[in-house]
């Protein structure tokens, strides 16, 4: 593991352009339940019953229930080291970019910058009929409101199975990916596109990417480097021994 660790840290010391690209694992360490894992969030819920929009239209207020729930569960949640580590490794690189699948805004809480959020946020809302911004507070637990508007009901902005991914955030997350020397893959299962096609794209496009996941997913195989450690244990080190080269760098 020591032996990843290090090559991993030195194509980073090499490396001018960084994307870290994290999925529901580097969370799970902040108490935050996946989807996927045994005991996940898909053991009690079929993903038609609370996350897409049929299931809003059919029921506006149970699924708006359960997405409250969440929030409070995320709002309860602290960054980990994991988190951390990636906000401390920003200002070693010209670019460094976090592209993710979460909707917790537990990256920016620990300090990074440049997030790109795939899949939107459990922390901001909107219309279903009209799109508009929906800022009012304080938020029913149980009833999904109406916008005051349109008179349309008002959902977490998250992307639903069978939506389109936001297309600004994507064109950037692709613009990251074509610019990056290496890509860090955290605590994903690939298992969802289009985002987990980011990795094969970047491998086509030259760069190095390194897996942190204690154990395989559907990306091992695009792996040059595969650290078989949870995020919040690999990436502290990972900083430690980047901070090293860099240190002896200096004249």
């Amino acid at each position: 593991m020591g032996e990843a660790l290090e090559r991993a840290a030195q194509v980073l010391d090499r490396a001018r352009r960084v994307v870290a690209f994290t999925g529901a694992g580097i969370s799970a360490e902040s108490g935050i339940p996946t989807f996927r894992d045994p005991g996940g969030l898909w053991a009690h819920f079929r993903p038609e019953e609370v996350a897409t929009a049929e299931a809003f239209e059919r029921d506006p207020d149970r699924v708006w229930a359960w997405y409250q729930q969440r929030r409070r569960v995320i709002e309860a949640a602290q960054p980990n080291p994991g988190h951390y580590a990636l906000a401390a490794m920003e200002p070693y690189f010209e670019e460094f970019t976090v592209v993710t699948q979460n909707v917790d805004r537990l990256h920016h809480r620990a300090g990074s910058h440049h997030v790109i959020e795939l899949h939107g946020t459990l922390l901001e809302y909107h219309c279903h009929r009209c799109g508009r911004p929906y800022t009012e507070e304080p938020l029913p637990a149980e009833t999904a409101p109406y916008c005051p508007v349109c008179g349309g009901r008002i959902r977490p902005s998250v992307v639903w199975f069978g939506e389109l991914l936001p297309a600004a955030a994507f064109a950037a997350a692709e613009q990251a990916v074509d610019r990056c020397e290496v890509l860090l893959s955290i605590g994903t299962s690939g298992e969802v596109y289009p985002a987990a096609g980011l990795v094969w794209r970047a491998k086509a496009m030259g760069a190095t990417v390194v897996e942190i996941n204690p154990a395989p997913s559907e990306l091992s195989t695009a792996a040059d480097i595969l650290i078989r450690q949870k995020a919040g244990s690999a990436l502290p080190e990972l900083v430690r021994r980047l901070q090293q080269y860099r240190q002896q760098a200096r004249p």
